[in-house]
């Protein structure tokens, strides 16, 4: 359906109302719905960080990036206006609202509500599991894929694109990213500056053919098996 129109990317933003809340990431949000959101991380006593820095994980690039930062980011690595843009997630927390920016630079975003039949729709909707994987499926069909936070399906995308031929994947640095838009957005450099500095910060930061990190004895810090399994990739001799 998507690629009868041409090429299009898939765009997995991470900026759903849970996600922004157990976080701890409320950067560009309101005083009320960053308290809203830290009502609903206090709603679960299983969430053991309660209290959480969200400037300082924004800082160290552990927060997404918001809709209106994105737009900046896919304008300043070229993407055009007239760009196809799947996004591939849940509920936006603030709904259209929030995607006005995101909109307003690239007009033809489509979810998958706006694809598929409301019939055949309605049998994934209380799914979040079936839901998340039809935008699993199209990401992966995708001309290009860029998470603008790095959990479990984006690392699985980018892993199973790299099985499927190192199908273009871009996996943004946010820690650069966040110092450059505050750049920008502070009026220290030029559009110019910041685009090119984006440019050459993701330079090598497509999805080639590379030896997954593993670290002895510390499987939790290591690189994500799925998001890049070198063993079953033709490359596979270089990692030995």
């Amino acid at each position: 359906m998507l690629q009868a129109k041409g090429s299009f990317v898939a765009l997995h933003l991470r900026y759903e109302m849970d996600m922004l809340a157990f976080s701890g990431c409320n950067h560009g949000l309101s005083p009320e719905e960053a308290e809203e959101l830290k009502k609903m991380r206090y709603a679960y006593p299983w969430w053991r960080d309660k209290e959480i820095d969200s400037q300082a994980k924004r800082l160290q690039g552990l927060c997404p990036l918001t809709p209106e930062e994105t737009s900046l980011v896919l304008k300043a690595l070229g993407f055009q206006k007239d760009a196809l843009i799947y996004i591939a997630a849940g509920e936006i927390y603030g709904g259209e609202k929030r995607l006005e920016p995101l909109r307003a630079a690239f007009p033809k975003l489509v979810r998958k509500e706006m694809l598929l039949d409301s019939e055949v729709l309605r049998q994934f909707r209380n799914h979040s599991s079936q839901m998340a994987a039809l935008d699993f499926i199209v990401s992966i069909a995708s001309d290009a894929f860029i998470p603008t936070f790095d959990g479990n399906m984006a690392k699985l995308v980018e892993g199973h694109r790299r099985f499927l031929g190192f199908r273009r994947s871009v996996v943004l640095d946010r820690q650069k990213l966040v110092g450059l838009l505050d750049l920008y957005t502070n009026k220290t450099i030029s559009w110019d500056n910041f685009a090119s500095s984006v440019r050459e910060a993701h330079k090598s930061c497509v999805a080639q053919p590379s030896c997954r990190r593993k670290l002895e004895n510390k499987p939790k810090e290591e690189d994500y098996f799925y998001s890049n399994p070198h063993e079953c990739l033709a490359n596979s001799s270089l990692c030995s």
